[in-house]
């Protein structure tokens, strides 16, 4: 299992249209292979921080497989243009 994590820093001012817009793009993700399941917290010292926090079969499976989807442009259209700046992205494994 791979955890990806998306620290999102959205333009002031514009939380609520971020929230409706992510609301219709987790649909998008939730319907990809090897997608486990995938949760979003707004932070409470800055209200227009997020974190993303994404679980994955493999790697290759968000890089490969959600990235190079035809479906990666619609969560694209729907969410990039709210970023500033545009989120670094990790990816974590259980160690043991």
């Amino acid at each position: 299992m791979i955890l990806e994590v998306a620290i999102l820093n959205v333009i002031p001012g514009l939380e609520n249209e971020f929230e409706a817009a992510f609301k219709q793009a987790s649909t998008i993700i939730s319907r990809m292979g090897g997608y486990v399941s995938h949760q979003i917290r707004r932070c409470l010292e800055h209200s227009n921080r997020y974190i993303l926090l994404v679980e994955w079969e493999t790697l290759e499976d968000h890089t490969v497989g959600f990235r190079g989807s035809p479906d990666y442009q619609q969560w694209k259209q729907l969410l990039h243009h709210f970023y500033a700046p545009f989120p670094e992205v990790e990816h974590y494994k259980d160690p043991l």
